[in-house]
């Protein structure tokens, strides 16, 4: 059976998703093939590969958002910010919700999914949403950007946690039999948020960049996001069962999802450069002066001793027999440039 509209019967067989259990009918739909699980004192683990891909995605998710925190002066930092801990927030409720560790027949499953769809849904929303923070609609940092995005991203968080619940338990017209509104976000709402943040990027780079490198960041990025989908969606019975259902496509589905925010993080980083003048730890950048009308009355090679012989002071090209010039090229100076300081008397 082939992908139809609103029916996750065809997904649900190919790929265990969390969801899977509470669609379909009351007893969820049941994939054809899935991970085998794991005994740990007395409790059983399902995909413990897939939850090992987990806590990696937590662990770099973490090292990225302190990476992100460090650039005080880039563009878009507090909106991109919020995508990472927005991930590391799914990656954290899939390990419980993959491995069992909240059981598929306790009442409080279908509450923790509705709130993970809830957050993949808003996780969406807020890449949507960074992808036009580059042409700076809104000053990025200010509050009508940061609360745009917080409240876009909560508006799309409560409809989808409500339709999602609300299928579960079939409330207010929606039945789990037939979860088309529950389709549209988990499946298409993603699938249109990517394509759209990356043809704004696209855009970005040729109308107002330079350089062309980031370029490679948005291919890969949009190549792992493509993987991830046809393992899951199209190859996941067959990787289960040519390994002997140690793993399936949801473990490389998830591998793949962490490159691609990976290759979101690596991009951003590409297109952003801080201020020197407020950075923080930074090293100094060395200056070259190339003006000639700046090098001085003697041209390029003209030296000024602005050393001061205030009494008897030696000239600052022969303390220790060094030219303040070759001090400068030792990094002696501080390499930021000042005019002289305007003498005593004045």
């Amino acid at each position: 059976m082939g992908l139809q509209f609103g029916s996750f019967d065809s997904i649900c067989q190919t790929a265990a998703l969390v969801i899977c259990p509470l669609v379909g009918s009351d007893q969820g739909i049941e994939p054809t093939c899935y991970s085998r699980n794991v005994d740990v004192g007395g409790t059983l683990i399902f995909q413990p590969s897939t939850c090992f891909v987990h806590i990696v995605a937590i662990i770099m998710t973490a090292i990225m958002i302190l990476h992100i925190r460090s650039k005080y002066t880039a563009v878009g930092r507090k909106e991109i910010v919020m995508f990472f801990w927005m991930y590391a927030l799914i990656e954290l409720l899939a390990m419980f919700l993959d491995s069992g560790v909240i059981p598929t027949s306790t009442q409080a499953y279908a509450w923790f999914t509705a709130v993970y769809t809830g957050l993949v849904a808003a996780t969406y929303c807020c890449l949507l949403i960074n992808g036009f923070v580059g042409f700076q609609f809104a000053e990025d940092g200010t509050p009508l950007s940061l609360w745009f995005l917080r409240i876009s991203c909560l508006v799309v968080f409560g409809v989808s946690f409500f339709i999602a619940i609300a299928t579960f338990k079939q409330l207010a017209g929606f039945k789990y039999d037939q979860p088309i509104g529950l389709w549209i976000i988990y499946i298409l709402w993603p699938l249109i948020c990517t394509v759209i943040y990356v043809v704004s990027q696209l855009i970005l780079v040729f109308r107002t960049l330079d350089d062309r490198w980031p370029l490679g960041d948005i291919v890969f990025g949009t190549a792992f996001f493509t993987i991830a989908q046809v393992l899951l969606f199209a190859f996941s019975v067959t990787i289960c069962d040519a390994i002997k259902h140690y793993i399936d496509g949801l473990f490389f589905f998830t591998l793949c999802m962490l490159l691609s925010v990976m290759m979101v993080y690596k991009y951003w980083d590409s297109i952003t450069r801080e201020d020197l003048e407020f950075s923080v730890g930074s090293k100094a950048a060395v200056w070259e002066v190339k003006d000639p009308l700046l090098a001085g009355p003697g041209g390029a090679d003209y030296e000024e001793d602005t050393a001061s012989n205030y009494h008897g002071g030696a000239p600052a090209s022969l303390v220790g027999g060094v030219s303040g010039q070759q001090l400068y090229q030792k990094g002696g100076f501080n390499q930021r440039a000042y005019p002289p300081s305007p003498g005593p008397g004045y």
